[in-house]
C-alpha cells in the first residue's frame, strides 16, 4: 500500500498544481468569478490531502505492523478527493446545483482520514 498510496499522492498532487495553473490561465477569462472561486477550492482541498495522502505513505514505512487504521486513512482521502474536489470542479463547470450535494460526502471523508490518522497516533503499534 505505500507505493500505490505515494503514486497516487503524487499524482494527485500534480494534478492538483496543474488544475491551479488551468484556472489561473485558462479558466479566468471563461468561468464566473464565483466558478472560479469553487474550481479554486476544489484544488486547494486536492492539494492538502494528496499532501496528507503522502504522509500516510512515509507513515506506512515506518510500522513494523500495519494498522488498519492508517490504511483506512489514506483510502478515505482519496474518497474525499474524489467526491469534495471532483463534484466542485464538475460544479465549477457545470452550474449543476445538486453536484454540490456530493461535496460534503467528500468532507466527511476527509474528517474520517483525520480521524483513522488520530486512532492510528493513539493505538499500541510500534514504529
Amino acid at each position: 500500500m505505500t507505493r500505490i498510496f505515494l503514486a497516487i499522492a503524487s499524482i494527485l498532487a500534480g494534478l492538483s498544481v496543474a488544475a491551479g495553473a488551468f484556472a489561473s490561465h485558462a479558466l479566468r477569462e471563461k468561468l464566473t468569478e464565483r466558478s472560479l472561486l469553487i474550481f479554486e477550492t476544489a484544488a486547494r482541498y486536492q492539494m492538502y490531502h494528496a499532501l496528507a495522502l503522502l504522509i500516510v505513505a512515509l507513515l506506512l514505512t515506518h510500522y513494523q505492523t500495519t494498522p488498519a487504521s492508517v490504511i483506512a486513512s489514506g483510502v478515505a482521502f482519496i474518497v474525499g478527493i474524489v467526491l469534495f474536489s471532483g463534484s466542485l470542479y464538475a460544479l465549477s463547470f457545470t452550474g449543476v446545483k445538486w453536484l454540490g450535494a456530493i461535496t460534503p460526502l467528500g468532507g466527511v471523508a476527509f474528517l474520517v482520514g483525520w480521524g483513522c490518522l488520530a486512532v492510528a497516533a493513539v493505538s499500541n503499534f510500534k514504529f
